[in-house]
């Protein structure tokens, strides 16, 4: 059967309709106003999820796809430099989930940003968000996917510090684009250690040479240069997707609006790393190195970071942990070897994630900007829409049977189970273990936020320390405008919805096939899982008899038992335990770390270059030495060369006695 060659403008359009939202909103807005600005960034990435929706019913049910140059820029030494764009089964599921989400961020910011002065500049960078992740999913090379991983990376840069007056978010911002370059330092050398064995960018012909790839060895050890390119590849990706210790610029990141907290730490950039490592699947599954890595790193990112999420007050940032914690999740499934359970995690939470994170923001302008949930409480009553929105969020998100996190998350859990790679123990019970984690910090954020007693007069007037816009705190809380609420409903659509319906054609079909390569033989938890599947249903109904359903009905159980019946047993837990809270609450003192001993010794270093090579040598010798020799050089020639004749006459003299005394030496 021959398959369908998608249309090259088509996809073309599918990129350029949020840049050119971007550009005119950007550029424009100020003289276009408001409404003009977000109808037109609206529009544009409205469009692009309609293209991308049917080129995802082209690929899915007619085999269509997409794989050649748009515009090829240079050629150097043999490689090619060029736009392309590969769109499969993956790309095709990323364009939608990408461009969905996006469209919910952009109705939901009319809302929350109507107050900003900044409201133009704001539309302009979250569409050229957009644009920026759709070139990294759609690239059929590496080049352009580095331009896409580093776009997404500098437009996150605007949109984290874009309170620019606030120090704390220039503080964050700076950290998240620090703290992404040691990523993506490891990043580029492992594209460059491809480009050096394979002398091609382009992904089909590195992936054509994988047995070549195998079999050599990094220059002067005995290391398999394979396995240094994955782990340097994966670098990149516990920067972007927030792996331990690269994850601690992202709770940081929440200093930016609410919008771009859903944008970035649900469906796209810090997916950017999952992404990645799907797409060179080919090569990770000929490294078990490489694979054992990525698991332990993402079983502890999984639990350790999920326990800071129970101890935080503030709402944005347990949704922010909650998000590295299922961060962590995805990379231990890539590490087993179970691609497309990956891939369906970060399809399923990018919808639940994004609820939350817009509830959060939707109660956030309910609660007249106040986002610290000691001082909410009640609000059921106030917000009836985003109350059972944020339900089904966290429903999702804790992985209750039938729900879209369930089918993903629990999918997960059994894939590690069944890995026998080295690190496999420890990563199954990370993530089992994190099951009760999750159900806690979740249900301890939905009870102190929408159940017991109403607190938000006890809110000080003063408080500004969550307060992005000034806002008083003891107003009554109010649900928020429908621009707001809509984009909710329609999230929670998917949340409760896509998980049972995909399971069965992205994990257990021919969805992937040829796009997601596995060595079955040598990884077979994936093969193993598919013997066992018997329908999303039989699935769901068996999970009660499982330790991850208990431990999560337990971490509910917990949640409701501390925070609503007996909210003297946290206060206790803490007097008894402050070493501990102090532990989690300083973040393991990975921060303090950084801040001290990494940051300290770059200035020390930096220090060092400034005076000895900077100062001392560059000022002192090149620059001064060269302009001092030349102004002993000029007081040389000015004391031969100053106009007097007795003096020229006197060398002159000199000079024919030198030259023959020279010239009759030999004779004397």
């Amino acid at each position: 059967m021959d398959h369908a060659q998608l249309s090259p403008g088509l996809l073309l359009f599918v990129a350029l309709a949020p840049l050119a939202g971007a550009i005119l909103a950007g550029f424009f807005g100020k003289t276009l106003g408001r409404t003009t600005s977000h109808r037109i960034t609206i529009l544009g990435v409205a469009l692009s999820f309609l293209a991308s929706a049917y080129v995802f019913k082209q690929v899915a049910f007619a085999g269509a796809s997409f794989n050649g140059t748009i515009y090829e820029w240079m050629k150097v030494g043999g490689i090619t430099m060029e736009v392309g764009f590969q769109v499969d089964s993956l790309t095709a599921m990323m364009m939608c989930v990408v461009t969905f989400v996006s469209l919910m961020v952009h109705i939901y910011t009319i809302g929350y940003m109507e107050e900003d002065d900044g409201y133009q500049r704001f539309f302009a960078y979250i569409s050229l968000f957009t644009f920026s992740m759709l070139m990294l999913v759609m690239s059929n090379n590496l080049l352009q996917l580095f331009f896409g991983w580093e776009a997404v990376g500098l437009v996150s840069y605007l949109l984290i510090g874009f309170w620019y007056k606030k120090e704390t978010a220039i503080f964050a911002n700076l950290k998240a684009f620090l703290v992404n370059r040691v990523g993506d330092f490891g990043f580029i050398l492992g594209i460059g250690l491809l480009v050096y064995a394979t002398g091609s960018l382009n992904y089909s012909e590195i992936f054509a040479q994988k047995d070549k790839l195998a079999t050599l060895i990094f220059p002067g050890t005995e290391w398999m240069l394979l396995t240094v390119a994955c782990l340097c590849l994966f670098v990149g990706a516990m920067g972007k997707s927030a792996q331990f210790p690269l994850h601690v610029w992202l709770p940081d990141s929440m200093e930016g609006p609410t919008p771009i907290s859903a944008l970035i730490h649900a469906a796209t950039m810090v997916t950017a790393g999952i992404f990645m490592v799907s797409r060179m699947s080919p090569l990770f599954e000929l490294s078990d190195t490489a694979l054992s890595f990525m698991m332990i790193i993402g079983a502890i990112t999984a639990l350790f970071m999920g326990f800071l999420g129970v101890i935080q007050n503030d709402i944005k940032r347990v949704v922010a942990y909650s998000t590295l914690s299922q961060l962590g999740y995805m990379t231990v499934a890539l590490g087993a070897s179970a691609y497309p359970v990956a891939v369906f995690h970060l399809m399923t939470h990018a919808f639940f994630k994004a609820l939350l994170f817009l509830g959060a923001g939707s109660v956030i302008i309910g609660m007249h900007h106040n986002q610290d949930m000691r001082y909410m409480g009640g609000l059921r009553k106030y917000m009836p829409i985003t109350w059972i929105t944020s339900l089904v969020g966290s429903l999702a998100l804790i992985g209750v049977p039938f729900l879209s996190g369930f089918y993903s998350k629990d999918s997960i859990i059994e894939a590690v189970h069944l890995s026998t790679l080295p690190g496999s123990g420890f990563a199954s019970f990370a993530v089992t273990a994190s099951v009760f984690v999750t159900a806690l910090y979740s249900f301890r954020m939905y009870f102190l936020v929408f159940h017991g007693e109403e607190r938000y007069h006890l809110a000080p007037h003063d408080d500004h320390h969550h307060n992005d816009h000034g806002h008083g705190h003891a107003a009554k809380p109010h649900e928020s405008p429908w621009v707001v609420t809509l984009p909710l409903v329609l999230l929670a659509i998917p949340s409760v919805l896509i998980g049972f319906m995909t399971i069965s054609g992205m994990l257990y079909s021919d969805f992937f096939k040829g796009v997601i390569s596995i060595d079955a033989a040598r990884h077979p938890a994936l093969a193993t899982l598919a013997e066992e599947f018997h329908g999303p249903v039989a699935m769901a109904l068996h999970s009660v008899t499982t330790l991850p359903f208990w431990l999560t009905l337990a971490g509910v159980g917990v949640a409701y038992w501390f925070y609503m019946l007996q909210p003297s047993i946290p206060k206790a837990i803490y007097n008894n335990f402050r070493w501990l809270h102090t532990l989690l609450d300083n973040k393991y003192y990975l921060d303090a770390f950084n801040e001290k001993v990494l940051a300290a010794g770059a200035r020390g270093i930096g220090r060092a270059f400034w005076k000895g090579g900077d100062a001392a040598l560059i000022d002192g010798v090149l620059v001064n030495g060269s302009a001092r020799t030349v102004g002993l050089f000029s007081l040389l020639v000015q004391q031969a060369q100053n106009g007097r004749l007795y003096r020229y006459a006197w060398v002159m003299s000199l000079a024919v006695l030198v030259l023959l005394t020279w010239q009759l030496w030999p004779y004397l």
